[in-house]
């Protein structure tokens, strides 16, 4: 009887621990091979923000430059500002209220360009492109604070290489005329 439940328990453990044991003896699967990344390329961006007039034709025009690359983290920032002065308070003190101290912010006019995640979609190029234009309109003189007019776009855009593309445009509040970015990316060797 003894021996009959020596070998029941010895038959009982067999069981419990043999997929164990077949287990780790089985060779492991082998993971999912990654694709190779395509090699990053490199491109020269030229951004024109132009302002057209009534006719449709540039009356202003100013021209950036920079290099980005394929990555998908291939990034770049443009920055080209003036700080304004805007007045946001005043105080004077009791004993001399002739003395006025003035507290000031300082808002940054100029142009702003963002450009992320730039890769290849065949012949083209596709970007995130964040675009700010600002500048002070021509102010009313019983008025003593600036008027800031601003063109913000935002778009992924996706361009022909080597071909000047307008990517975004709208038109000005202060005129009948508009402005636009246009984009021309260029290969580097």
């Amino acid at each position: 009887m003894r021996r009959l439940m020596f070998v029941s328990c010895l038959l009982l453990a067999t069981c419990a621990f043999a997929p164990r044991a077949l287990a780790q003896d089985q060779p492991k699967p082998a993971e999912p091979a990654k694709a190779p990344e395509p090699p990053a390329h490199y491109y020269h961006l030229e951004l024109v923000v132009q302002e057209l007039g009534t006719d449709h034709k540039p009356v202003n025009s100013r021209t950036y430059t920079t290099t980005v690359s394929t990555d998908y983290r291939g990034s770049a920032s443009i920055r080209t500002n003036s700080k304004i002065p805007i007045v946001t308070g005043s105080s004077s003190s009791a004993n001399s209220p002739a003395l006025t101290n003035t507290q000031f912010q300082y808002q940054d006019i100029g142009v702003n360009i963002d450009i992320r995640r730039t890769q290849e979609v065949g012949h083209q190029l596709s970007f995130d492109v964040t675009a700010n234009v600002s500048s002070v309109a021509e102010t009313d003189p019983h008025l003593h604070e600036p008027i800031i007019r601003q063109n913000q776009w935002q778009a992924v855009v996706l361009i022909p290489i080597g071909k000047p593309t307008v990517v975004c445009t709208s038109d000005t509040l202060d005129s009948k005329g508009s402005m636009q970015l246009v984009v021309t990316a260029t290969p580097l060797q």
